[in-house]
Protein backbone atom coordinates (compact mmCIF):
# COMPACT_ATOMS: atom_id res chain seq x y z
CA UNK A 1 0.00 0.00 0.00
CA UNK A 2 1.66 3.45 -0.87
CA UNK A 3 -0.60 5.75 1.99
CA UNK A 4 -1.48 9.31 1.27
CA UNK A 5 1.00 11.65 3.51
CA UNK A 6 -1.90 12.90 5.12
CA UNK A 7 -2.82 9.62 6.57
CA UNK A 8 0.55 8.12 7.17
CA UNK A 9 0.34 8.08 10.54
CA UNK A 10 -3.08 5.62 10.81
CA UNK A 11 -3.58 2.25 11.63
CA UNK A 12 -4.08 -0.27 9.11
CA UNK A 13 -7.73 -0.59 10.80
CA UNK A 14 -8.34 3.16 10.87
CA UNK A 15 -7.59 3.27 7.18
CA UNK A 16 -10.13 0.75 6.72
CA UNK A 17 -12.76 2.54 8.60
CA UNK A 18 -11.71 5.84 6.38
CA UNK A 19 -12.94 3.88 3.31
CA UNK A 20 -16.75 3.38 4.68
CA UNK A 21 -18.78 4.75 1.55
CA UNK A 22 -15.35 5.26 -0.49
CA UNK A 23 -14.64 4.11 -3.85
CA UNK A 24 -11.91 1.69 -5.00
CA UNK A 25 -10.83 2.42 -9.05
CA UNK A 26 -8.89 0.12 -10.60
CA UNK A 27 -5.96 1.32 -13.60
CA UNK A 28 -3.92 -0.14 -16.22
CA UNK A 29 -0.83 1.88 -15.78
CA UNK A 30 1.81 1.40 -13.00
CA UNK A 31 1.79 3.09 -9.87
CA UNK A 32 2.11 6.46 -9.56
CA UNK A 33 5.18 7.52 -6.90
CA UNK A 34 3.30 8.19 -3.96
CA UNK A 35 -0.85 8.21 -3.53
CA UNK A 36 -0.24 11.90 -3.38
CA UNK A 37 0.66 12.38 -7.14
CA UNK A 38 -2.40 12.54 -9.09
CA UNK A 39 -3.31 9.78 -12.16
CA UNK A 40 -2.38 10.86 -15.63
CA UNK A 41 -1.96 8.85 -17.83
CA UNK A 42 -5.01 5.95 -17.30
CA UNK A 43 -8.73 5.33 -18.15
CA UNK A 44 -10.43 3.83 -15.36
CA UNK A 45 -11.01 0.23 -15.89
CA UNK A 46 -13.47 -0.46 -13.24
CA UNK A 47 -15.10 1.79 -9.83
CA UNK A 48 -15.72 -0.50 -6.93
CA UNK A 49 -17.99 1.49 -4.30
CA UNK A 50 -17.16 0.09 -0.83
CA UNK A 51 -20.21 -0.55 1.15
CA UNK A 52 -20.42 0.52 4.96
CA UNK A 53 -18.76 -0.77 6.49
CA UNK A 54 -15.85 -0.99 4.45
CA UNK A 55 -14.25 -3.68 5.53
CA UNK A 56 -15.46 -7.21 7.13
CA UNK A 57 -14.09 -9.36 9.79
CA UNK A 58 -10.93 -10.65 8.70
CA UNK A 59 -10.42 -14.26 7.42
CA UNK A 60 -6.71 -14.38 9.32
CA UNK A 61 -4.79 -14.06 5.72
CA UNK A 62 -6.90 -11.52 3.81
CA UNK A 63 -8.63 -8.72 4.47
CA UNK A 64 -12.47 -9.06 3.42
CA UNK A 65 -13.28 -6.18 1.81
CA UNK A 66 -17.26 -5.28 1.30
CA UNK A 67 -18.40 -3.45 -2.10
CA UNK A 68 -21.98 -2.57 -2.76
CA UNK A 69 -21.06 -4.34 -6.17
CA UNK A 70 -19.06 -7.29 -6.66
CA UNK A 71 -18.92 -7.73 -9.74
CA UNK A 72 -18.70 -4.47 -11.70
CA UNK A 73 -19.17 -3.56 -15.34
CA UNK A 74 -15.85 -2.49 -16.61
CA UNK A 75 -15.52 0.84 -18.46
CA UNK A 76 -12.33 0.46 -20.45
CA UNK A 77 -9.73 -2.25 -21.90
CA UNK A 78 -6.62 -2.84 -19.66
CA UNK A 79 -4.67 -5.23 -17.45
CA UNK A 80 -5.05 -3.90 -13.80
CA UNK A 81 -1.71 -2.71 -12.17
CA UNK A 82 -3.24 -0.42 -9.17
CA UNK A 83 -6.24 0.60 -7.16
CA UNK A 84 -6.55 4.11 -5.97
CA UNK A 85 -8.69 4.29 -2.74
CA UNK A 86 -10.76 7.58 -1.99
CA UNK A 87 -12.66 8.27 1.10
CA UNK A 88 -16.72 9.02 0.29
CA UNK A 89 -15.59 12.56 -0.17
CA UNK A 90 -13.29 11.70 -2.85
CA UNK A 91 -10.31 12.22 -0.92
CA UNK A 92 -7.19 9.75 -2.25
CA UNK A 93 -6.29 7.58 0.85
CA UNK A 94 -3.97 4.61 -0.91
CA UNK A 95 -2.58 3.34 -3.73
CA UNK A 96 -2.93 -0.59 -3.43
CA UNK A 97 -1.26 -3.16 -6.29
CA UNK A 98 -3.80 -4.88 -8.35
CA UNK A 99 -3.49 -8.03 -10.52
CA UNK A 100 -2.13 -11.85 -11.21
CA UNK A 101 0.56 -12.44 -9.07
CA UNK A 102 1.55 -12.09 -5.06
CA UNK A 103 -0.86 -8.20 -5.12
CA UNK A 104 -3.14 -6.75 -2.75
CA UNK A 105 -5.75 -6.79 -4.86
CA UNK A 106 -6.64 -9.61 -6.75
CA UNK A 107 -9.15 -10.25 -9.59
CA UNK A 108 -10.76 -13.34 -11.21
CA UNK A 109 -10.03 -11.99 -14.52
CA UNK A 110 -6.70 -10.97 -15.87
CA UNK A 111 -7.87 -8.02 -17.70
CA UNK A 112 -10.92 -5.63 -18.10
CA UNK A 113 -12.79 -5.52 -20.74
CA UNK A 114 -15.38 -2.51 -21.64
CA UNK A 115 -19.42 -4.37 -21.17
CA UNK A 116 -17.97 -7.37 -18.82
CA UNK A 117 -18.21 -8.04 -15.54
CA UNK A 118 -14.52 -7.45 -13.27
CA UNK A 119 -14.66 -9.18 -9.70
CA UNK A 120 -12.67 -8.50 -7.07
CA UNK A 121 -11.98 -11.96 -5.49
CA UNK A 122 -9.20 -11.32 -2.14
CA UNK A 123 -7.41 -7.73 -1.33
CA UNK A 124 -4.75 -8.42 1.34
CA UNK A 125 -3.61 -4.88 2.61
CA UNK A 126 0.57 -4.66 2.74
CA UNK A 127 2.32 -2.18 5.01
CA UNK A 128 4.75 -1.07 2.07
CA UNK A 129 3.98 -0.91 -1.28
CA UNK A 130 6.81 -3.10 -2.72
CA UNK A 131 7.22 -5.45 -5.72
CA UNK A 132 7.10 -9.04 -4.66
CA UNK A 133 8.42 -10.41 -7.03
CA UNK A 134 11.23 -8.56 -7.70
CA UNK A 135 12.29 -6.74 -4.42
CA UNK A 136 15.77 -7.03 -5.75
CA UNK A 137 14.67 -4.51 -8.26
CA UNK A 138 12.44 -2.51 -6.34
CA UNK A 139 14.89 -2.49 -3.22
CA UNK A 140 17.50 -0.58 -5.31
CA UNK A 141 15.92 2.35 -6.23
CA UNK A 142 15.41 5.15 -4.18
CA UNK A 143 12.33 6.10 -2.49
CA UNK A 144 10.81 9.05 -1.51
CA UNK A 145 11.22 8.86 2.75
CA UNK A 146 13.64 6.51 2.64
CA UNK A 147 17.57 6.75 2.21
CA UNK A 148 19.51 6.13 -0.76
CA UNK A 149 21.13 2.15 -1.21
CA UNK A 150 24.28 1.72 -0.05
CA UNK A 151 26.97 0.12 -2.53
CA UNK A 152 29.75 -2.32 -0.96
Amino acid sequence: MNIASAFADLSKDEIKALLDGGTLILHSITRPLSADHPVTRSAVLATFKFATPAFGPDDGECDSPQFEANPVVSAHLGIPCFARALKADGTVVADFSAGPGEREIKLAETSCTPNYPSKIVSMQIKPVGDWPERPDYFFSKPRPGYALPKVP
